[in-house]
């Protein structure tokens, strides 16, 4: 344990080391994909003044706690956020900038899916202040897409995302891989083809089978057939990191990829522990408030946040976060990094040292290693990173 003179040394603030972000989650899809856990919802029609007053509303309400800060990110999440107005979208962004002083280099990313309908609104973002579109496309196939319940077609996907980079500098998209009877050349072919397009940043997710989805209720069943096993997987995620770093596009966290100085700036607050307001149903937040960081939740039926937000607070919970746990999500965001964990603003912002045997020991086996006083998963080790947390985590 360190020195209690050096506990709070660090002269800087949390969120002056980690980054400051705004997070808008607007819940509404057209449809709800079988894979998906995120706080989404299918609705017959939408009052978008009442959700506009309620975000500008929550926004005010943490502004006064938040005075004098610089923000760095504001990311419009879901759901899908480009089935928003794009002067909702406007109007969000300018009352952020009533309150806050953007970076002069702010990040203000929209998440999209590909539909016509919704690509037709890109040039409305983009004159209403969004920087960064972020694309669902998910599969580069009919099939696929169709398997994963996603409403657009390959065709249309390759026509929105060819509209977004005539519009924006800064493009992502996303794809799974390890689908459904998805073959190691398949997905080496399709991962090609998704770099013929030039992204300067992909979201690349191995599929994952999450509790409460239809993929889980099926996998429950006996009835999700033709999942790639363990070693395959792996195999996979390997290829994924070889070719992404032919073509100039290196991993900077377990599943992204970007182009030097086009990594996601707001996952980055997440990652480096910063601070953000998170605002809409289901969306959680961080904020450090004197010497106390606390974690923010709110409801996550829209109805019951919409009302809590009209009566004056959208939180439907905060709590102060015990030292030991702040230790355990520094060290389990960080380390999902390439640049993994500064010990010294472990040691010094939250008084913890990582015990230096097990450091030892993780290192002889190549998992990870010590960078002038960054601690990271090696490539080895970044696929095993629950193993390496159970190990480094106290208690």
């Amino acid at each position: 344990m360190p020195s209690p003179n050096l506990c709070g040394a660090l002269l800087l603030e949390n969120w002056q080391i980690g980054g400051f972000g705004l997070y808008v989650h607007w819940p509404f899809c057209q449809a709800k994909c079988p894979y998906c856990d995120f706080n989404s919802h299918v609705v017959s029609s939408i009052d978008h003044d009442a959700w506009l007053d309620a975000y500008v509303s929550e926004i005010d309400r943490y502004a006064a706690e938040t005075p004098d800060r610089i923000l760095s990110s504001i990311y419009f999440g879901g759901g899908t956020p480009s089935l928003m107005a794009p002067e909702t979208v406007g109007a969000i962004i300018e009352r952020a900038a009533h309150h806050w002083t953007f970076a002069n280099n702010i990040e203000i990313t929209l998440e999209a899916n590909p539909t016509s309908i919704e690509a037709k609104n890109f040039a409305g973002y983009k004159a209403a202040g969004v920087n960064r579109i972020s694309i669902g496309i998910q599969a580069l196939n009919d099939g696929d897409l169709k398997r994963l319940g996603r409403l657009h077609t390959a065709a249309e996907a390759k026509h929105a995302l060819t509209l977004a980079k005539s519009l924006f500098d800064r493009v992502s998209f996303d794809l799974i891989y390890a689908r459904q009877d998805q073959s190691f050349d398949e997905w080496k072919t399709e991962l090609q083809a998704a770099l013929d397009y030039g992204p300067d940043h992909l979201s690349l997710y191995q599929l994952t089978i999450e509790p409460g989805t239809a993929f889980g209720a099926r996998l429950d069943a006996g009835k999700l057939h033709g999942l790639p096993d363990e070693d395959l997987a792996t195999d996979m995620y390997f290829l994924t990191q070889s070719i992404c770093d032919a073509a100039g596009l290196p991993a900077y966290e377990v599943s992204n990829h970007a182009k030097p100085g086009q990594e996601s700036q707001h996952n980055r607050i997440y990652w480096r522990s910063g601070d953000w307001v998170g605002i809409g149903p289901g969306a959680h937040g961080r904020l450090t408030l004197g010497a106390a960081r606390f974690s923010t939740e709110t409801a996550l039926a829209p109805n019951n946040w919409l009302s809590a937000a009209a009566s004056g607070n959208g939180e439907s919970a905060r709590a102060r976060i015990p030292r030991d746990e702040q230790v355990t999500e520094f060290l389990l965001m960080g380390l999902r990094t390439v640049e993994g964990v500064d010990l010294k603003r472990l040691e010094k912002q939250l008084c913890t040292d990582v015990n230096i045997l097990k450091i030892n020991d993780l290192q002889s086996l190549g998992l990870i290693e010590v960078k002038d006083h960054m601690l990271v998963a090696t490539d080895k080790g970044r696929p095993v990173l629950n193993g390496i947390l159970r190990e480094l985590i106290p208690g």
